[in-house]
């Protein structure tokens, strides 16, 4: 769920989807699926999700934007999950655009659990996500999929991001001076390091929890290569224990400080838009993005 858009007001679908329209492009592109129970899971900015059968999920994108996206998905997901160490919703089959729908979609393996904003994973658990995410870290191809709000250095975010920040000072009491603080020393912490494959977009939403253990990850439409600090944020995004955070930079390998730095002005980076966009129509996306910025000054 990409929320960085300008407005912050979550977008209106340019398709109407409804559970009608879903089993209409089923029985018209795999009909042996279209007989399967169908239930509509939720909404995005990008995309809808429904659950087909037991153990399938539809995923069709609700605007022009997020077309793309899932286009990398279909992509690279399917190249990269063999290497991953937590599961990920390698596409099961695709759809291609008709009359009645312009955009690729796709059916995915169901994945089990709950977002881990509903059920935060246990602090061991920080140790599969730093596995995870030494598996994903590795160089990208050339033709890796570009994205101008990931991977990129931190100043090119800096004046959007700052704006919100100063609104939420105006209206809210989550942006402290460390948070303050942690953001300028992120944009001071040189870029050292080469840049490698990319979730991009690791809060608590794309990220499943069964029974406090990580069962998945979701929604890899940002996938791109460049700062793994990017990725690293997670670590504040997911645990609200700082001795989960020490354990998983530990586990996950020498990281510098400067990288650390980074790190944590992402999550400050992902707090602030959650928190300033989620005010606007989107109470869970608020509260994601207040514990974020508690978490980041732990």
């Amino acid at each position: 769920m990409n929320t960085d858009g300008p407005s912050g007001r979550t977008p209106a679908a340019e398709y109407t989807i409804d559970s009608a329209f879903v089993v209409s492009l089923l029985a018209e592109q795999h009909p042996d699926l279209a007989h399967l129970p169908l239930e509509a899971v939720d909404t995005g900015w990008d995309n809808a999700i429904y659950r087909l059968g037991d153990s399938l999920a539809v995923r069709l994108p609700r605007r022009s934007v997020a077309a793309p996206l899932i286009v990398h998905e279909q992509a690279w997901l399917p190249l990269l999950a063999d290497g991953l160490t937590l599961p990920v919703p390698v596409p099961y089959r695709t759809g291609t655009p008709t009359g009645a729908y312009p955009w690729r979609w796709s059916v995915v393996p169901w994945l089990p659990g709950v977002c881990a904003d509903q059920a935060e994973p246990v602090p061991s658990e920080s140790r599969a996500l730093a596995a995870f995410l030494r598996s994903l870290h590795t160089p990208a191809p050339s033709n890796a999929p570009a994205n101008p709000a990931r991977g990129v250095p931190l100043q090119q975010r800096a004046a959007s991001v700052e704006t919100r920040m100063h609104r939420l000072s105006r209206t809210t009491g989550f942006i402290k001076p460390q948070v303050t603080q942690i953001w300028n020393e992120a944009l001071r912490a040189p870029l050292d390091v080469a840049p490698t494959w990319l979730h991009g977009d690791l809060h608590s939403r794309n990220v499943l929890v069964e029974h406090g253990i990580i069962s998945g990850i979701i929604d890899w439409g940002d996938i791109t290569s460049g700062d793994c600090a990017t990725d690293l944020a997670s670590i504040w995004m997911l645990f609200s224990d700082s001795l989960a955070h020490n354990e998983a930079l530990a586990a996950y390998g020498y990281v510098s400080e400067a990288t650390v730095k980074r790190a944590k002005g992402w999550a400050v980076l992902f707090g602030v838009i959650l928190l300033d966009t989620g005010l606007i129509d989107n109470p869970r996306n608020a509260a994601i993005g207040e514990r974020i910025l508690l978490r980041a000054v732990l």
